[in-house]
């Protein structure tokens, strides 16, 4: 690629150290008019190595900032390109003072991702790999991070690598079988074909069941809190995230639209969410807070059920036991500190979830069991990482799906004895679907789209 580009590469805001990025073949050019190492040394073109000294702008050689400035010579960098880092301090206002001085002496402004983008255009890394990097800048666990960490390390890649290798050893005995029709070897062909493809099938099956612990991972577990109005579901968020998120009051519906928040139970990533009181209600804002609530409990992974522990059971609640009934959920009885008249011991209760709880959001009692339960529901054990594969993105999930349709349409044509040459039709087609994940047969605009939601310097 011709042009140079800059970018600042670290966060928005002050900090006790920025990075400014350039990559590209006048990189070394670029930081020779602005960069005054401490010793006087030449710019010979040598990879590796931190340099001490000043950026200055050269039109007054007024001193910008003391900085460091890395070396790193193509083919070896991180885009295979020529590029430089210049580490300064943090401060916003330094920080775009030296890359305006970039630009104006001959760098481009980079765009979200190019950096990682001409990684992957350059070679250095496939479209599959690329995708991990912004997966693990966007971490929210450690288990979701220890999974991007192993896609950049090539684990999915590989893994499509080989399933792709055993189809084309199957493409080349379909083209021996097309030029020499004479050795009549179809049926042998047809029954390694049917074995190669069953254990393809396999793969991908395995590959696809991957992707409910790869969403947990990614997206958390989507969680919703769901009880009448004042049961205590604001406590209990507040209690969950330490800090008053939501109102507390003594008046009921005070809770009309969902609150959503990002936690982390023990290593466990929950999105937790918040409703509005399931009740009867004229309030036609509160009403539809209350649809809204019961909408969401339908695609919950995980219902938190929190029932006023002080207080009989009503219809209200009733009906809310109907809605957790053979659904992953636990109940919370709630306020054992005013009372407890034990409905753990209700048949509706006791029928309706495994996990029953008593705890009091106000004081914190029993949050401490619920975290343990959470944890035992889903553990690093129950999130298997598949032998370091695990699917977390949703392009790669759609594309193994339609590979899996592929590896059926190709089995059913054996199966039904068509022609050898029919047959190749959704192989080759199996070989596209794969590709796709990993760019090798990617359209230009599913590449722009990728790396858009990148941010810039990375």
């Amino acid at each position: 690629m011709e042009n140079t580009i800059a970018a600042i590469s670290t966060a928005t805001g002050n900090g006790g150290i920025g990075i400014i990025r350039l990559s590209g073949k006048n990189s070394f050019e670029i930081i020779k008019k602005i960069f005054v190492p401490f010793k006087a040394t030449t710019f010979e073109k040598k990879g590796y190595i931190i340099k001490y000294g000043y950026i200055i702008d050269p039109t007054n050689n007024q001193k910008i900032d003391e900085v460091l400035v890395s070396f790193f010579v193509a083919p070896k960098s991180y885009t295979t390109e020529d590029m430089c880092e210049i580490n300064s301090h943090g401060g916003t206002i330094v920080l775009r003072k030296i890359l305006e001085l970039c630009l104006k002496n001959g760098a481009e402004l980079a765009e979200p991702g190019e950096f990682t983008k001409r990684a992957f255009l350059n070679g250095r890394i496939d479209l599959a790999q690329a995708e991990s990097v912004i997966d693990l800048i966007n971490s929210k666990s450690e288990n979701e991070a220890k999974a991007s960490i192993n896609q950049l390390e090539g684990y999915l890649s590989n893994k499509i690598k080989n399933i792709k290798n055993k189809l084309l050893d199957i493409m080349a005995d379909i083209e021996a079988n097309i030029d020499y029709p004479e050795y009549d070897i179809e049926d042998v062909t047809n029954n390694k074909m049917q074995v190669c493809l069953n254990e393809i099938k396999d793969e991908l099956i395995k590959l696809s069941k991957s992707f409910e612990n790869g969403k947990i991972l990614k997206e958390g577990v989507k969680t919703i809190i769901l009880g009448k109005p004042n049961a205590g579901k604001s406590s209990l968020l507040n209690t969950i995230l330490k800090e008053e998120r939501a109102i507390v009051s003594e008046y009921a519906g005070t809770t009309r639209d969902t609150i959503e928040e990002f936690v982390n139970i023990k290593g466990i990533p929950l999105k937790l969410i918040d409703t509005a009181g399931i009740r009867k209600t004229e309030d036609k804002i509160e009403e539809i807070g209350v649809n809204r609530a019961l909408k969401l409990a339908e695609g919950a992974d995980l219902i938190i059920a929190i029932f006023d522990a002080s207080k009989d059971l009503d219809e209200e609640d009733y009906e809310i036991l109907e809605i957790i009934k053979n659904k992953n959920s636990i109940i919370l009885l709630n306020k054992i500190d005013i009372d407890d008249i034990h409905l753990e011991n209700n048949e509706k209760i006791c029928s309706s979830s495994n996990n029953i709880l008593k705890i009091s959001a106000k004081n914190g009692e029993g949050i401490d069991e619920l975290y343990d339960l959470i944890e035992k529901m889903y553990s690093n054990n129950e999130i298997d990482m598949n032998d370091g594969v695990v699917i977390t993105n949703i392009r790669h999930k759609n594309q193994i799906d339609k590979a899996i349709n592929s590896v059926e349409e190709a089995m059913n044509s054996i199966e039904n004895n068509f022609p050898i040459d029919i047959i190749s039709i959704p192989i080759k087609q199996i070989l596209i679907d794969l590709s796709v994940i990993t760019g090798e047969d990617v359209s230009e605009d599913i590449i722009n789209e990728i790396f858009s939601k990148f941010c810039l310097g990375k």
